[in-house]
């Protein structure tokens, strides 16, 4: 009986490790999707890394996935200090997943629409989904995400308030350096995906739906 005792927290500690990367992993390949099929091929920033990363592929033809992954790898000090070692571990893994999914779909997969308020709509629901997965776990999605989580732990302020007005700021620098459209665009993107952001983040889910507790479930 002592052995089993034992034996029991172990595994509920693995079970629960193992769902919150897959989670994770999850949240980052939908919004890598997001990126990669919907809005970079538009230059329609995703965030405010995304509109730094969008900058960096006009400005030096740095890849998209690439320039991603550094702007998103930059931040991860703050996570460091700010979130503890598991947040950061859990951002890294989170960015690179979205980085690799971010080159995958863009060389395998072209929307399906040819407008781009479409791709903007269904871009910005998918990217919200993500994102909203992985602040679900702890885990930022990277980039200004660190920032709004940060904000989140210290002063519980909802993240997606905090997303949105960052990444206006950044939105501005992109339009201004490219063109003012992109502005218009990414603020609709940055408003629908972070109102997506703030009903997932918040929903309660009973545990006895498995299903749904997988998908949407937080530790």
């Amino acid at each position: 009986m002592k052995k089993r005792a034992r034996r029991q927290p172990i595994e509920k500690n693995s079970s629960s490790f193992f769902r919150k990367y897959i989670l994770v992993a999850t949240g980052a390949v939908i919004q890598g999707f997001a990126m990669g099929v919907f809005l970079f091929p538009n230059y329609i920033p995703s965030g405010g890394a995304g509109g730094f990363t969008v900058l960096l592929n006009y400005w030096f033809g740095i890849p998209l996935s690439l320039a991603l992954w550094i702007m998103n790898a930059s931040m991860l000090l703050f996570a460091l200090h700010f979130l503890g070692g598991k947040s950061t571990i859990g951002t890294l893994f989170g960015i690179t997943i979205t980085s690799v999914s971010v080159s995958l779909f863009e060389v395998s997969m072209d929307s399906p629409f040819s407008s781009v308020s479409l791709d903007l709509l269904f871009g910005s629901i998918f990217l919200g989904t993500g994102i909203a997965i992985l602040l679900r776990q702890g885990v930022s999605n990277g980039g200004v995400g660190v920032i709004a989580l940060i904000i989140a732990k210290y002063k519980r302020i909802n993240p997606g308030k905090s997303l949105f007005w960052i990444n206006g700021a950044i939105f501005v620098l992109t339009g201004y350096v490219i063109v003012w459209e992109i502005i218009i665009q990414a603020l609709v993107c940055q408003w629908v995906s972070t109102t997506i952001v703030r009903w997932l983040y918040n929903v309660r889910v009973p545990r006895k739906k498995v299903i749904i507790d997988l998908i949407w479930g937080r530790d």
